[in-house]
């Protein structure tokens, strides 16, 4: 089973950013806007139960902390795609932390970069008349953080929550 650990943001930033990617995201129906704590992994069923124990002693161990959207910003030159940047906070950054080390799959393909994606595979032309456009908008949403989800995806390559974890309590 493919799965994936993410916190999905409130209605109002998934709204803001979902008014962007119906249009730039190709991703837009297979997924809400989120930011990634752990990118796609395989987990064997036998194993799932595991696993979802140990995401609820994280969860216990992580109190809710803030999460400060502020501005657009991009991947490029290393591709194309657009998100809002979610700033690096040290809460955020310790919740990603306890999730890439044992006893879960370590993953290091990336530096950890929070952000929820709005815009990709755009070619050279559009991504610079996008972000551009974007960049002249200013960016602002604060909030309390209190859970994050295990994700699965589904063979039409869409994503399901599969169980959520409330942060600092069972």
């Amino acid at each position: 089973m493919k799965c994936g650990i993410a916190i999905f943001p409130s209605k109002k930033i998934q709204d803001f950013a979902n008014s962007y990617r119906k249009r730039y995201d190709s991703h837009y129906a297979l997924i809400p806007p989120h930011i990634t704590l752990k990118y796609a992994f395989d987990v064997e069923e036998d194993k799932l139960e595991e696993l979802v124990q140990q995401l609820r002693n994280v969860a216990l161990e992580t109190e809710p902390f803030l999460l400060r959207v502020t501005k657009f910003s991009s991947f490029y030159p290393v591709n194309n795609v657009i998100y809002l940047k979610v700033e690096k906070t040290e809460p955020l950054v310790t919740l990603h932390e306890k999730l890439h080390r044992p006893p879960f799959v370590e993953q290091t393909d990336y530096a950890f970069v929070p952000h929820i994606t709005i815009a990709r595979d755009l070619s050279n032309d559009e991504y610079s008349d996008v972000f551009g456009r974007f960049n002249m908008q200013s960016v602002h949403f604060e909030e309390q953080v209190d859970r994050f989800h295990l994700l699965y995806q589904l063979e039409n390559g869409s994503w399901s929550a599969y169980e959520t974890f409330h942060l600092g309590k069972e």
